[in-house]
C-alpha cells in the first residue's frame, strides 16, 4: 500500500488549535503501518469522551468541544480517521474499504485501553463509531448521535444522493468549502484553509473521494451484512443513548427515528434537535459539550 503523508508544516498556525499531535501506528492486513494521529486533552485521569469525525473533516472540527470539556475536567479524545487529518492517507481509491476503517479505528482504540467512554460521533464518525460500540460495549458508558447513521442497504435520501453525485464529479474537491457550505453559520477564510490543510493537493483527497461511495445505500454493497450484525448488538445496548441531530441537516434528516425505536437505551432519554447543519459542531459547539457533560453527570450520580 502507498502512503501519503501530510507535511507537519501544512498544520503550523491553525486558529483555535493549540493541542499538541499525539500519534499510534495501526497496522494493516497487507502489513502496512499507518499513522494515526489523535488529540488528547485534559487531565488522564478524567472521564474520557470520545469524539468521531467524518467527512470530509478532521478532528479540528472539534477544537472547541475539546476546549470547553478540557476545562470540566474530562480527557478528550479525538482521533484523526485514516485518511484524513494528521493521519496517513493511502494513495489508492480501492486501498479505503469501510471494513478496513473499522478494522484499524479497533485496534486504535484497543491501543488506547481507555474504557468508560462517552461517545459522540457525527457523519462516518457514526458509521465507524457505532460499528465499535457494536464489537466493544463494554468499553462504552453512553453515546450521543448526531447526523449519522448506520445503513443497511435499504436506500438513501435526496440528500445523500446530491452528495454522492457531486463527489464523484466535481474536478478539484473543495474539502473547506464542503465544509463550509454544510454549516449554518459563515466559517473565516481561516477556518476554511484548516479544513484544506490535510490535503495539499488532490493526492491526498482519495479518501474523502472514496468515503460517499463506501456507504452501504444499497443490497449490492459491501459491509450491509456487517451493519445488519452491529444494528442486532446496538438493539442489546441498554446503556444511556441520546440522539441529537440538527434541523438543516439534508443528509441524515430523519435518521434519528432508527436509533430512538431501536436502541433500548434510547428510551426516555433527553434527544434533542440541534440548530445547525451537517457539520453541527461548526454551529453548536457548546450545546454538543452541554449534552455530553451532563450525560456524565447523570451517570455519576447514578442515573441513567
Amino acid at each position: 500500500m502507498e502512503v501519503l503523508r501530510t507535511p507537519d508544516s501544512c498544520f503550523d498556525g491553525l486558529p483555535g488549535w493549540p493541542f499538541t499531535p499525539r500519534y499510534a501506528t495501526v497496522l494493516d492486513d497487507d502489513g502496512t503501518q499507518l499513522r494515526l494521529h489523535y488529540v488528547d486533552a485534559g487531565p488522564p485521569e478524567g472521564p474520557v469522551v470520545l469524539l468521531l469525525h467524518g467527512e470530509p473533516s478532521w478532528s479540528y472540527l472539534y477544537r472547541k468541544v475539546i476546549a470547553a470539556l478540557g476545562a470540566k475536567g474530562r480527557r478528550v479524545i479525538a482521533p484523526d480517521l485514516i485518511g484524513f487529518g494528521r493521519s496517513d492517507k493511502p494513495a489508492r481509491r480501492q486501498d479505503y474499504t469501510y471494513e478496513r476503517h473499522v478494522a484499524w479505528m479497533s485496534q486504535w482504540l484497543l491501543q488506547m485501553e481507555i474504557s468508560d467512554i462517552t461517545l459522540f460521533c457525527q457523519d462516518w464518525g457514526g458509521l465507524i463509531g457505532l460499528r465499535l460500540v457494536a464489537a466493544f460495549p463494554e468499553l462504552f458508558s453512553g453515546v450521543v448521535a448526531a447526523n449519522t447513521g448506520l445503513p443497511t442497504g435499504s436506500g438513501m435520501t435526496e440528500g445523500f444522493q446530491a452528495w454522492l453525485t457531486f463527489s464523484q464529479s466535481v474536478p478539484q474537491m473543495p474539502i473547506g468549502g464542503i465544509v463550509g457550505g454544510g454549516t449554518g453559520r459563515d466559517l473565516t477564510p481561516a477556518e476554511v484553509a484548516a479544513y484544506d490543510a490535510p490535503f495539499p493537493d488532490e493526492s491526498y483527497k482519495e479518501g474523502a473521494r472514496q468515503f460517499p461511495m463506501l456507504v452501504p445505500v444499497t443490497p449490492q454493497h459491501a459491509s450491509v451484512a456487517e451493519n445488519q450484525a452491529a444494528w442486532k448488538a446496538l438493539e442489546a445496548f441498554e446503556k444511556p443513548f441520546v440522539t441529537a441531530f440538527s434541523d438543516g441537516d439534508a443528509v441524515t434528516r430523519g435518521g434519528e427515528a432508527a436509533f430512538q425505536a431501536r436502541v433500548p437505551g434510547a428510551k426516555g432519554q433527553p434527544h434533542v434537535t440541534l440548530s445547525g447543519g451537517h457539520f453541527l459542531q461548526e454551529d453548536c459547539p457548546d450545546e454538543i459539550a452541554a449534552l455530553l457533560e451532563a450525560m456524565i453527570v447523570r451517570r455519576a450520580k447514578g442515573f441513567a
